[in-house]
């Protein structure tokens, strides 16, 4: 019998790897988002046309690449961001794992323009298919111009599997949006079709969510911060009127790269648990900064799924974090002023104190104790005035010849009626009721 097991061809084997790396043109949109980010590039600019299936361009002014760098970019494994297992376990960069420019080039036509800026002439390179067609050299600008264009052209029974305009645009939104929001310090934008869909500018991050979801959704934002040994979260929730019925607007970034968590979610769920009517979702951007190394993030190609070393300490800090500010600004009674029981005992788990040296700053609790939403701000009532009268009745009522109300005449001017016939006014240091019609009688 003979041998059946055979290796597949590098271009088989690319189109094999581009089904888990390339499902759709927002795939390809985040890897050349992600590729300018990581060349430290200032402004980045996305075109695309018909959705993405027809062309998507990336424009950035990041540090370029050299000729030789520009042809090894898309061969499989080869990156610049890691050299050793080691470096799994510590990445700083969005990408890493030397397959996404494989990928893209192995299911349609690519086109890079790309140039250093030391460099007085940059490199032009063009792949069709996984295969390599030529490499000229090239007047233009610093940095890199990635073009891909007629995506799935060679694989037929891909591309009918995408779907309508409107729907592959959507997830392209969805992934500018993601990156955007997680790099306010950038400049991005966004074309469709030759027109503008977004234009932002550098700022701050409550800017950068404004810029993307309208001015509306500024009043209802609450700061969210918090700032520990192991870990800072900050960002914003909208408060309980900002919620909604469906999913959207629920953003979680870990170190500047976003992700999807359904336990986290829960955690800011819980945190509004009252306020919030049933079948509703809160709307949140948070951001988790902490060691690289307490986190796994190659999990999946796409890298959406991320791995905590605790995620359960995170979940608590989360939720108390959120409820806390939600405190704060009066959104939601804080009936229990102690920190979350939960977080102090997993804390104490994972930070055991050494000696008198340990030093971990906790979540604290501040809010205002003597502040009780539940209680209006109250006038005088009715009832209140009435058991003055009754007070008064009483204390003379056995021998009202013997009380001396009028010592002297040096009684202050403000008077003021109340109702039934009584009088209140100032006699000294005292404050008096005057009953005029017992007064006749007397």
């Amino acid at each position: 019998m003979s041998d059946i097991i055979q290796l597949l061809p590098d271009h088989v084997a690319n189109q094999i790897a581009a089904g888990e790396v390339v499902q759709r043109p927002a795939s390809i949109v985040k890897e050349l988002l992600e590729n300018a980010i990581d060349a430290n590039a200032s402004k980045i600019e996305l075109i695309v046309r018909d959705a993405g299936k027809n062309l998507i361009q990336v424009v950035d002014d990041g540090k370029g690449m050299s000729e030789t760098d520009a042809r090894m970019a898309f061969e499989r494994h080869a990156t610049s961001k890691i050299k050793g297992t080691e470096d799994i376990f510590k990445i700083t960069t969005k990408g890493f794992r030397g397959e996404a420019l494989a990928s893209i080039a192995a299911v349609s036509q690519v086109e890079l323009k790309t140039k250093q800026k030391e460099s007085t002439i940059g490199t032009n390179i063009y792949i069709e298919g996984g295969v390599f067609q030529f490499q000229d050299p090239a007047q233009t600008a610093d940095g890199s111009n990635f073009l891909v264009k007629n995506l799935f052209y060679n694989v037929p029974a891909r591309r009918k599997f995408l779907k309508n305009n409107n729907i592959e645009f959507r997830h392209v939104i969805d992934e500018f949006q993601r990156i955007a929001l997680a790099h306010e310090n950038l400049e991005f934008s966004l074309f469709h079709d030759d027109e503008p869909v977004f234009r932002l500018r550098k700022g701050s991050q409550m800017q950068r969510i404004v810029d993307i979801f309208g001015r509306k959704l500024q009043p209802q934002l609450i700061p969210i911060k918090e700032d520990i040994i192991w870990c800072q979260l900050h960002g914003f929730v909208a408060k309980p009127e900002g919620a909604k019925k469906t999913r959207g607007e629920q953003f979680l970034f870990v170190n500047g790269r976003f992700f999807k968590s359904p336990y986290f979610n829960k955690a800011v769920q819980e945190a509004f648990e009252g306020l919030l009517l049933p079948g509703y979702i809160p709307t949140f951007f948070l951001f988790l900064e902490l060691d690289p190394e307490k986190i796994d993030v190659n999990i999946h190609p796409q890298k959406t799924e991320v791995k905590f070393e605790d995620e359960h300490l995170i979940f608590a800090l989360i939720r108390s974090t959120i409820k806390r500010s939600l405190g704060i600004y009066n959104v939601a009674p804080s009936l229990d002023f102690e920190r979350d029981p939960q977080l102090d005992e997993m804390m104490q788990k994972s930070f055991p104190s050494k000696g008198n040296n340990a030093n971990i700053k906790m979540p604290e609790i501040v809010v205002d104790k003597d502040y009780n939403p539940f209680l209006e701000e109250r006038g005088v009532k009715q009832s209140e005035i009435q058991n003055l009268a009754e007070m008064y009745h009483q204390n003379i009522a056995a021998e009202p010849s013997k009380i001396n109300l009028f010592e002297d005449e040096d009684f202050d001017e403000d008077l003021m009626r109340l109702p039934n016939g009584y009088w209140l006014f100032n006699k000294g240091d005292r404050t008096l009721m005057l009953d005029l019609g017992r007064m006749h009688r007397l």
